[in-house]
Parts: structure tokens; sequence; C-alpha cells
């Protein structure tokens, strides 16, 4: 198979995915609904103090974010292996890990993206200096693609088990540590003066390695969780 028609395909998963999404637009709703929730409530319950308004606020966004990426990710593979596609899949003679690239990037377009967006917005309720907010954005834009790849591997493997949402948070949480680190470093390292490049170039390298790596762990889970 040359690149062309991997890329062709790779296209044609994506669009797949996104017009299922748009099918369920009260999931995607729900996810964005959440994200805005958990964020505006810290302001009302910690009160009106700017400054640890602002020392938080990092904190508060990327865990929120991650909270609301792991709400859709029991549903990435379920229906297709509910329906009988994902076997389908696993027959055709294209890269099964090709297929797992294009559902994860989906995935990220419906349920990560859109908090990239908000994220700034719901940032105003914490006094976020406008550098602070495009750090942040910054941050999330690398580091919500790799929670998607990350959620993927551990969908994969608690497919079709009984109980597996609470399996999946905890094979999902420990691995995205690393990014809420470097992420919400990198917005606190913009109140301290200090350079912001050392943390976003760590978020870039995990996002490469997950790009390189997950699809295909996923792939193997998959096969594994339908033996």
């Amino acid at each position: 198979m040359n690149q062309l028609s991997i890329f062709n395909l790779l296209l044609l998963v994506i669009r797949r995915d996104l017009l299922l999404a748009m099918r369920r637009r009260a999931d995607v709703l729900t996810i964005l609904v959440f994200f805005v929730m958990v964020v505006s409530l810290f302001p009302l319950g910690v009160g009106p103090e700017m400054s640890m308004l602002r020392k938080m606020a990092a904190g508060v966004l990327w865990v929120a974010a991650l909270l609301a990426s792991m709400l859709s990710l029991g549903r990435l593979f379920s229906a297709d292996y509910l329906d009988g596609t994902l076997e389908q899949m696993m027959l055709n003679p294209q890269s099964l890990a090709v297929l797992v690239l294009g559902k994860m990037v989906a995935h990220w377009l419906v349920s990560g993206l859109p908090l990239v967006l908000v994220a700034p917005i719901l940032g105003l309720q914490f006094d976020m200096s406008p550098q602070a907010l495009g750090v942040l954005m910054l941050g999330l834009l690398l580091g919500t693609p790799i929670l998607s790849m990350l959620g993927a591997i551990g969908a994969a493997l608690t497919l079709g088990l009984r109980g597996g949402g609470v399996l999946l948070s905890l094979l999902v949480l420990p691995l995205c540590i690393p990014v809420l680190i470097f992420g919400t470093g990198a917005v606190e390292a913009v109140a301290s003066g200090v350079s912001v490049v050392s943390n976003l170039s760590l978020i870039a390298a995990l996002l490469m390695m997950c790009l390189v790596f997950t699809p295909w762990v996923t792939a193997q889970a998959l096969r594994i969780s339908l033996e």
C-alpha cells in the first residue's frame, strides 16, 4: 500500500467517525459542558482571591481537560465492537494501526479540540494573563492529542470487559501524569518569568513518541481483546 492510499484511508476513517459523532451531538456536548462546569466551580468554591486563583488555574484546567477527554474513551471502540465493524477492520488487508490512528484523530477532534478552544475563555475566570492563556492553549493543543492516544490503549485493553470504565481510568490516569506536569509547568513558568520552551518541547516530544508507538500498541491490544 503506497503512501497516498494510506493517507486516503486515514482520511476516510476520520471522516466516518466524525459523521458518527455528529449523529450523537449530545455526547459531544456532554464533554464540553462537563469541562466548563468543573472549571467554573473552582472559582466559586475557592473564593475571589485572585492570587490563589492564578496559582491553581493551570492545574484545574489541565485536570478538567483530562477528565473530560476520558468521558468518551469508553465509546472509542465499543460501537464498532458491538456491530462487528471492528472484526471487519482486522480482516481488512490494510494496516490496523492506520485505522486506529484515524479513530484517535477523530476522537481528538471531537473531544480535545473543543476544550483547547474554550480553555482561554475559562482561564479569564482565574485572572490569567494573555501570555499565560496563550501558553495554556498551546500546551493543550500539544497535550490533548496525547491524552486521546494514551486513552485509546486503555480503551482497547478494556474492550468488552464488565466494569471496564473503572479499569480504563486506572490504566490511563498514571500514564497522563507527565503531560499534566509539563503542561502546568509551562503556564507556571510564565508567572515565574522562566522560559516555557523546555516544558512545551517535552510535551511535543511525548506527542511524537505517541504518534509513532500508540497506534501499533493499540492495534495489538485490540487483537488481544478480540481473541
